[in-house]
């Protein structure tokens, strides 16, 4: 009996000595911790730290998709902001294209003008020593007027007076009147073949003693009497009507109406102090 249990007691104490038994042991060691009043403590705080981490991971999720959708935004408005600054450029070029066109259209229309203002120039300069030489010539002339006051041209039974300066017709006959001429007054052909010839060498307008006030009036010397017919004829503005009327000029041997208050130079008439046999 003692041998027995000796015996079992040997068998048992080498049964826990062995692997399988001892997994046992620590199995049922594991469940004995499963069963502990500790593992739901445990598992629920593990939930929620797995809960918290899986709404943080949401949280960075849409934090990182606002910032995607931020720097989408960003993007685009750089991309307008760019295309604004590439119109601006673009227009800029455009406004320089069409300054530079703009300023070779004006040099283009400058240069003409500029020698066509040269081309004036010259001409009054022309016309300038044209009158100096004209009153050269009539301060020549007058060493020879005879019967007629100096600077003064003598034609048959008068002498006439050039004027130095420009005047409207009503001023010019005023001057006439102050040195006791009219003027001129063109009787017949020989008379209007001297003055061509004494005007010939100048190109201006000068002022003659003849005019109307109106269309319907006839043309009239300053003494009253009438024009005569076929004696020349009138060029210009002869149908116009002014209100200061229409005056007759005379350059380069033609005749022209035009408006009295234009301004030309004029010719003044006065009868020459001739000789009478008593």
């Amino acid at each position: 009996m003692n041998l027995e249990m000796t015996f079992d007691d040997f068998k048992s104490k080498t049964l826990k000595d062995q692997p399988e038994h001892k997994a046992n042991g620590e199995k049922g060691k594991g469940l004995r911790f499963l069963s502990s009043r500790w593992w739901c403590p445990v598992a629920v705080t593990l939930g929620i730290l797995c809960l918290g981490l899986l709404v943080t991971v949401i949280m960075l999720i849409m934090q990182l998709s606002q910032v995607y959708d931020y720097l989408q935004q960003q993007q685009a408005n750089l991309t307008h902001q760019e295309n604004i600054l590439e119109g601006q450029i673009l227009a800029r070029q455009q406004a320089e294209k069409d300054s530079q066109e703009s300023q070779r259209e004006l040099k283009e229309m400058i240069e003409p003008l500029a020698r066509k203002l040269d081309e004036e120039s010259k001409k009054r300069m022309e016309l300038h020593h044209q009158n100096l030489n004209l009153q050269e010539t009539l301060k020549k002339a007058a060493n020879f007027s005879g019967p007629c006051p100096q600077d003064w041209l003598w034609h048959e039974e008068n002498c006439y007076l050039f004027s130095s300066g420009p005047f409207n017709w009503e001023k010019s006959q005023k001057n006439c009147l102050s040195l006791d001429a009219q003027m001129l007054k063109i009787n017949s052909t020989d008379d209007l073949e001297f003055i061509k010839q004494a005007s010939a060498h100048s190109s201006f307008p000068f002022w003659i003693g003849l005019s109307r006030r109106t269309p319907s009036d006839s043309w009239l010397w300053e003494d009253g009497s009438p024009l005569r017919p076929r004696l020349f004829r009138l060029q210009g503005a002869v149908s116009q009507v002014y209100p200061s009327g229409t005056c007759v000029y005379i350059q380069r041997g033609a005749v022209f109406a035009e408006n009295c208050i234009l301004m030309a130079f004029s010719i003044c008439q006065k009868a020459a102090n001739l000789l009478r046999p008593q």
